[in-house]
């Protein structure tokens, strides 16, 4: 990495402004899954239900649907440093509320809780799409495919590590030692980042915020939520599904808007290039798989083969170092051979990954399904982050903020509908099962099969999905 030139003249260290850039977000990303196996400690502490509790990670995801879309209008209209070290200061902040939140409020102090975890989410939403930006921005087109890749460590990385960061701190300290840490690192990356490490390398394009497309984006968080509720009991249709409707509405105007606006928010024409259009989709996919492997694995080990949360969590570890390892990797060959055939390595890794683990299910293995997870993430690695690369070298400079801003947004809402619709078909399909007369565990089984049976589909339209891109190598050397 070579010393560059920031917008003020200044001169920096581009390997140190991106250590402390990618170190930042990565331990924010990670507080994304890392509460799931906190759950039963935290439902035990403030006397609350699975399905409550659940909103800790939930409303997580629905905050950051509606933040990821302003991240363009912030990069165009503040300092890139304010920017990086206000969302930090957001996530202390958020984190700080919920440690000093008593358990002995009940309900009322979970809900307080859950405005600091929204503080969280909403900074996580607004670097997720940004620190991608502003890599693309500083790296030549020639090495992005390497620097993406690294850069992949955070995205992919961070999911797979959550679980396990927090499975190894709940194992010695309790749950508010979680977020303790996560205030410990975030404070000394903004000391790391107001001493100069991170500059101001994007270029201002002043314009007013629409609040009315600020307003329509809850639409995402309506149809968001009403898929959470599809498969639970007692839920009221009526209202429910007014509000799916009114949401469908205002993600619609929101578009027409956008369309129609001089400087939107979020600018949709990015979506005419075709290479681009095939990125979301294949990163979006690629995305579901990791997801759903870092949720529904967990749940197998400790539901069938009857491990305990700590074991559970730890059995992650190999997927998200073989993860780790290939992300790098992944850039360079992208560079080297191009995007297609990087892509469909990986998306034949992922299929290959899931068609296995559906064949292990009865075999009760857990170093059999580990290798599966591993396969699985792995191919992830050949995916993901070379179609985000992929996309942004289809677009002008221009739009990269937007173009990816519309991935980020576009993967964050599959992903979360891809995690929440194959936990409805595992309980759905397991309790029919059961009340069809199967034993348990028999019936558990017949749940697991249906998902990786549909995770099988998803990801094969994937492999066919990029078997349709245009050849991308010639693209990349002459942008």
């Amino acid at each position: 990495m070579d010393q560059s030139i920031a917008q003020n003249g200044k001169e920096y260290s581009r390997f140190w402004f991106i250590f402390t850039l990618l170190v930042g977000t990565f331990t924010m990303s990670i507080s994304q899954s890392s509460l799931s196996t906190a759950y039963p400690t935290l439902m035990n502490a403030f006397g609350i239900s699975a399905s409550t509790v659940q909103w800790l990670t939930t409303g997580f995801m629905l905050v950051m649907c509606v933040s990821m879309p302003i991240s363009p209008w912030m990069l165009n209209n503040l300092s890139f440093k304010t920017m990086f070290i206000g969302a930090l200061a957001l996530f202390d902040i958020g984190s700080l509320m919920i440690v000093l939140t008593p358990a002995s409020l009940g309900v009322n102090g979970f809900w307080f809780m859950m405005i600091g975890r929204a503080m969280e989410a909403f900074a996580v939403g607004v670097l997720f799409p940004s620190y991608q930006t502003v890599l693309l921005e500083i790296t030549p087109k020639d090495e992005r495919g390497t620097t993406m890749g690294i850069a992949g460590l955070v995205m992919g990385s961070a999911l797979a590590c959550g679980p396990i960061v927090s499975g190894i701190i709940l194992k010695f300290f309790d749950w508010k030692s979680l977020f303790v840490f996560f205030m410990i690192v975030i404070t000394v990356i903004i000391v790391m980042a107001g001493s100069g490490l991170i500059q101001d390398v994007m270029e201002r394009h002043e314009s007013h915020l629409d609040w009315l497309s600020v307003i329509l984006l809850v639409g995402l968080i309506g149809i968001m939520y009403v898929i959470d509720q599809v498969g639970k009991k007692s839920t009221a249709w009526g209202v429910n599904g007014t509000i799916f409707i009114i949401s469908i509405l205002a993600v619609i105007w929101f578009c027409i808007r956008q369309l129609h606006l001089q400087h939107p928010l979020l600018e949709l024409r990015v979506m005419k290039t075709f290479n681009y259009d095939l990125a979301i989709l294949l990163t979006s996919i690629s995305y579901i798989a990791l997801i759903v492997t870092t949720i529904i694995f967990p749940l197998y080990y400790q539901g069938v083969l009857k491990v305990s949360p700590f074991v559970s969590g730890m059995s992650l570890v190999p997927g998200a170092v073989f993860l780790s390892i290939l992300n790098p990797l992944s850039g360079k060959l992208a560079d080297k051979i191009g995007f297609k055939p990087t892509m469909l390595v990986g998306m034949m890794m992922i299929i290959i990954g899931w068609v296995a683990g559906t064949l292990m299910l009865n075999r009760l293995s857990l170093l059999g399904m580990i290798l599966c997870a591993m396969v699985i993430e792995g191919g992830n690695a050949f995916v993901m982050m070379p179609a985000v690369t992929l996309g942004a070298n289809a677009l002008p400079d221009n739009l990269v903020p937007h173009g990816t801003a519309v991935i980020t947004t576009v993967r964050q809402v599959l992903g979360s509908a891809g995690v929440t619709i194959s936990t409805l078909v595992l309980t759905v399909a397991t309790a029919n099962a059961i009340q069809q007369g199967s034993a348990s565990q028999a019936a558990s089984l017949h749940g697991y099969h249906l998902v990786f049976i549909g995770m099988v589909v998803i990801e094969i339209i994937g492999l066919v999905l990029a078997l349709m891109l245009k050849n991308t190598k010639k693209e990349s050397v002459k942008a």
